[in-house]
């Protein structure tokens, strides 16, 4: 079957007990044992819900992988892998990941004993020079978030291999419609699955799927002992917005373009980053693993002044933290994604007052460019 089919007619589809063509929402907190010597699969609510099973098995099909996880945010199941680690573990972080990323790994996990290094992954020699004797993952996330940088993944997973580290790969900006990064051979790819899976700004989930039987059994253990899961009517909620991702995404990304082309002309506009344009660093690398531009893209402001006003006069779009809706979000990174990072940290990256990040929506594109240009002038 082809991507757009299998969202729809993947196993998980029909409810097996009445035939009902959604997965009901099993809202209880345990289940009942005839026999107490055999458990049945559901035994309690943390270990297994069969509405989170089937969207767990639904993702696990989508990225080719061997299981599928459900957390309660992307932060979750972020802190999930990471809770799979030990003291004393290094491992190497993109420089330029999710603001909520560099928090976890630099100012929580740290505090119990797991050793980081943010290294721009754009150039792998910087990849080869940080591993160190006890590295045990390299965390990629590309396109970056919020300036769209490309990491090669095959170049960084061949890297990984021969040294027997994991690749952990954030796929949230791109989703399995676009990019598959297991099909290339990291070990784990995880999704803030309240952006594009959801797709309609209501959720907020975590979803993780690991590429072996191992490692599945790892993240199970971690998944039911810290106990970061997802509720089964949130669970419902993803499985129903998964089934228009491809249609969602061939209309948001074709938009995506048309935006971005049009803010490399505008004067107001000094940058723009956007993987579909020809000048963008890395075209070439992300095509190769990737099959679209995606929706998401950034731009520079002539000046901090014109971004302000920019943010405060557009309407078509909302002004908010979080991308991969049905409405264009406008974000202000400086303010909203990247807040926590140091001052100094965020301008060395290129995360300036004059960025803007647009998560562009289903909107009649031409309204989008003429609202744009409105707030503009």
């Amino acid at each position: 079957m082809d991507f757009g089919t299998k969202l729809i007619h993947n196993g998980n589809e029909i409810d097996k007990n009445t035939g009902a063509l959604s997965v009901p929402i099993y809202q209880t907190s345990t289940f009942h044992q005839e026999d107490i010597d055999n458990p049945p699969e559901f035994e309690y609510a943390r270990s297994g819900n069969p509405t989170r099973k089937a969207l767990e098995s639904t993702m696990a099909i989508l990225e080719n992988g061997d299981r599928g996880f459900a957390f309660s945010s992307g932060m979750a199941a972020v802190s999930s892998i990471l809770a799979m680690f030990k003291s004393g573990d290094h491992i190497i972080v993109g420089e330029d990941v999710y603001g909520g990323t560099y928090r976890v790994t630099s100012k929580l996990f740290i505090n119990f004993g797991l050793k980081v290094s943010f290294v721009n992954t754009t150039d792998l020699k910087n990849v080869v020079n940080s591993i160190e004797a006890d590295t045990k993952a390299i965390f990629l996330e590309t396109p970056s978030n919020p300036l769209l940088k490309i990491t090669d993944l095959k170049g960084a997973i061949k890297i990984a291999k021969e040294k027997n580290i994991l690749v952990v790969v954030d796929n949230t900006f791109l989703s399995p419609y676009i990019q598959r990064p297991l099909d290339l051979g990291p070990d784990i790819v995880w999704h803030s699955a309240t952006k594009f899976l959801g797709g309609h700004s209501d959720v907020v989930a975590g979803i993780v799927v690991t590429a072996r039987e191992d490692l599945s059994k790892r993240l199970a253990f971690v998944q039911n002992t810290f106990g970061a899961i997802l509720g089964p009517q949130d669970s419902w909620l993803l499985l129903r917005g998964i089934k228009t991702l491809k249609v969602r995404l061939d209309y948001q990304c074709a938009s995506a373009e048309k935006v971005a082309r049009w803010l490399s002309e505008s004067p107001y506009v000094s940058e723009v980053y956007y993987p579909g344009l020809l000048k963008h660093e890395g075209r070439d690398i992300h095509f190769g693993q990737a099959s679209k531009g995606g929706a998401v893209l950034s731009f520079k402001a002539k000046d901090v002044s014109t971004a302000k006003k920019f943010m405060s006069q557009v309407k078509l779009a909302a002004v908010a933290v979080s991308l991969g809706g049905v409405e264009t979000i406008v974000s202000y990174p400086v303010k909203m994604s990247h807040a926590t990072v140091a001052k100094e940290e965020r301008e060395k990256l290129g995360i300036t007052d004059e960025l803007i990040r647009i998560s562009v929506g289903l909107e009649d594109t031409e309204d989008l460019i003429s609202d744009f240009g409105r707030a503009f002038k």
